[in-house]
């Protein structure tokens, strides 16, 4: 026999959830509350309302949205090319909010490296891919400034990703995803705490984009790379371990993939768990197609349980 908790029950609690860490104190991004708001003809869009995301350190991870549910606004907000209306936003120990012109465009060169959906905009035509990769270390004088150190640096981020005969070609000599694989070079070039890609496989076949993830899954395990990718494509999302939807400008469900090996077969399965989001407003979003197939809309009842909270649609005939 269960028994709903006690009013001390409840005040113990809550006592102990103050006493908590700071939110995100140990995450390497760190999204509260984050709010991003256009104002366009005098017509205000808030393209972020709220949303709260943690990224921890080394993951592989992927947002996706429908267009227009704001994941392409965070990861703007996070690459430093757009500046929160308010909230607050930190990755790797930078406040994002607090930045100067100059702190912002130091962070983009040697806190993050970015690879765009368009292949054409990673890279730049008149130089090789060799070159193009030693040129942001050039910029910032890092792994050394002399031009053996950065051509070195460049040749090894070329053979980690499979496209070292491809150092002395030009853009236009080279395939859609040899491209992507040296502009991901290019992002790696200062080893970057982040590395972000918006619709990295956009653009190419499915073949080709398996080659892309893998590139990905390579800088991540062999360099350690925190890796974040923004994707419209759910099969995409299916290359990570972890995934975070979008919706309506927060985070509103996320699918955990870890694999579990079969104690009589020794077979390894990889199983996925979805969880609806709680932000730290105590607001979520449960799945459309739970509300649709129990007729929730509107409002619903709630009921606490020693252990859960149970949500029932709304029968009192009023809604």
């Amino acid at each position: 026999m269960t028994t709903n908790p006690t009013l001390t029950d409840l005040a113990d609690r809550a006592t102990a959830a103050r006493n908590r860490p700071a939110y995100g104190h140990d995450a390497l991004i760190t999204c509260d509350r984050l709010v991003r708001i256009f104002t366009t003809d005098g017509v205000e869009v808030q393209a972020l309302q709220g949303l709260d995301l943690l990224v921890r350190e080394g993951e592989l991870m992927a947002l996706v949205g429908a267009s227009g549910s704001g994941k392409s606004t965070l990861m703007n907000i996070l690459a430093g090319l757009d500046t929160p209306t308010a909230g607050a936003a930190r990755v790797a120990g930078r406040d994002l909010l607090t930045m100067t012109a100059k702190d912002r465009l130091a962070y983009r060169r040697e806190v993050v490296g970015f690879v765009w959906q368009q292949t054409s905009r990673n890279l730049l035509p008149y130089l090789t891919a060799a070159q193009n990769v030693a040129l942001p270390m050039q910029l910032t004088g890092a792994r050394g400034t002399g031009r053996r150190a950065r051509a070195e640096r460049a040749l090894e981020l070329l053979e980690l990703l499979d496209v070292a005969d491809c150092r002395d070609r030009h853009p236009h000599q080279m395939s859609g995803g040899q491209q992507q694989r040296v502009a991901i070079a290019v992002a790696l070039a200062n080893a970057p705490a982040v590395l972000l890609a918006d619709e990295p496989t956009g653009e190419l076949d499915s073949h080709t984009a398996e080659q892309i993830f893998a590139a990905f899954r390579t800088a991540n395990e062999q360099l350690g790379t925190t890796i974040v990718i923004v994707t419209h494509d759910q099969a995409v999302a299916g290359e990570v371990r972890r995934t975070v939807a979008i919706r309506d400008g927060r985070t509103s469900t996320e699918v955990l993939r870890r694999s579990e090996v079969d104690a009589a077969t020794g077979h390894e399965t990889m199983v996925a768990r979805e969880y609806a989001m709680l932000d730290r407003a105590g607001r979520l979003q449960l799945p459309a197609e739970y509300t649709e197939a129990l007729g929730m809309r509107d409002r619903v009842a709630l009921e606490l349980e020693p252990d859960h909270i149970a949500v029932w649609p709304d029968d009192t005939g009023d809604g």
